[in-house]
């Protein structure tokens, strides 16, 4: 009985990054979901590329973002939500489609903050870049029905 919960915890993960506002601007196809691992391409377009012809190095972080963001979603405590520390990219290569994929491993899950390091990779395999971030674990406030101090006049 385990399994077919897992599986449709799992589509539903993919459901989820498919879903997003960037993955959809971005045109990224989630592959794989689970709290190791979170795999996903962008189908290369004329609107992810430089003036060179190569993809931006945006699109190329902006990717990376998202899977470690998501990854860290998916492994948050309950009532936490999550933001991001620091995100830093090594650029390796140019990258030039006709798809980019991305794997995203956790380095770190703790208490307070995860690591996450997401390698993007052509479609001939050939890494163009990591992207390494640090997410925050933030204990969301409990809904009280009252206004903020900031609402008060």
């Amino acid at each position: 009985m385990a399994k077919p919960r897992k599986n449709v915890a799992l589509r539903s993960e993919i459901a989820v990054l498919g879903a997003h506002p960037i993955a959809k601007l971005l045109g990224i196809r989630p592959l794989s979901v689970d709290k190791e691992r979170i795999l996903a391409e962008i189908p290369i377009t004329p609107s992810h590329m430089n003036r060179s012809g190569r993809v931006a190095g945006g699109i190329i972080m902006a990717f990376g973002d998202l899977l470690g963001a998501r990854g860290t979603s998916i492994n948050l405590p309950p009532n936490c939500r999550t933001t991001t520390l620091e995100s830093k990219t090594n650029f390796f290569s140019a990258g030039v489609g006709p798809v980019i994929r991305g794997e995203a491993i956790p380095l770190h899950i703790g208490r307070t903050t995860m690591v996450w390091q997401t390698t993007i990779s052509d479609d001939d395999g050939r890494r163009l870049a990591i992207v390494t971030q640090t997410q925050m674990v933030i204990p969301t406030q409990p809904k009280t029905g009252k206004p903020s101090k900031a609402a008060k006049p």
